[in-house]
């Protein structure tokens, strides 16, 4: 019989409160706190590569709407000056300006895209050419160009 007087002694299990989710542990304060500056912090790069990218989506606009070689490499050139020093994109032209967008680009520069880049200031203005292949190349151009990196002290002077 003493089993039973010991049993009647035994109450219930008591279940502590569930653990409440507000407020936080202090811990969690910090890990808001990074997050927010990460998210904050990739909006602005983000807002930064759009803004400093407004040239190339102007140029690929104005890459639609023309018409001849001409108004091609004059975007090219335009595009040109937004990421190169102005005396060194002015003093390109014939075979050096086709070598710098060569070097610029990871596009290929083909022999025919050349010779219509070099050679369409000397064309009559009524002749008409097929210029897509160009038109390629310039919106390649305009969307992957980096600048070369300087090769040594001479690019530094001057």
């Amino acid at each position: 019989m003493d089993n039973a007087t010991n049993l009647d002694r035994l109450h219930d299990i008591v279940v502590p409160p569930d653990a409440s989710w507000w407020p936080p542990a202090p811990g969690w304060y910090l890990v808001f706190a990074v997050i927010l500056v990460a998210v904050m912090a990739a909006t602005y790069r983000s807002w930064v590569a759009w803004q400093a990218n407004a040239y190339r989506r102007a140029a690929k606009q104005e890459l639609e709407s023309a018409q001849t070689i001409a108004d091609i490499s004059e975007i090219l050139r335009r595009t040109a000056l937004a990421i190169a020093p102005r005396r060194v994109v002015a003093e390109l032209h014939d075979t050096s300006w086709s070598q710098w967008l060569a070097a610029t680009s990871p596009a290929e520069l083909t022999p025919s895209i050349r010779e219509q880049l070099i050679g369409a200031i000397y064309r009559p203005t009524g002749q008409t050419e097929d210029i897509e292949p160009l038109r390629r190349y310039a919106a390649d151009w305009i969307a992957h160009h980096r600048l070369p990196q300087p090769s040594g002290i001479a690019d530094k002077e001057g």
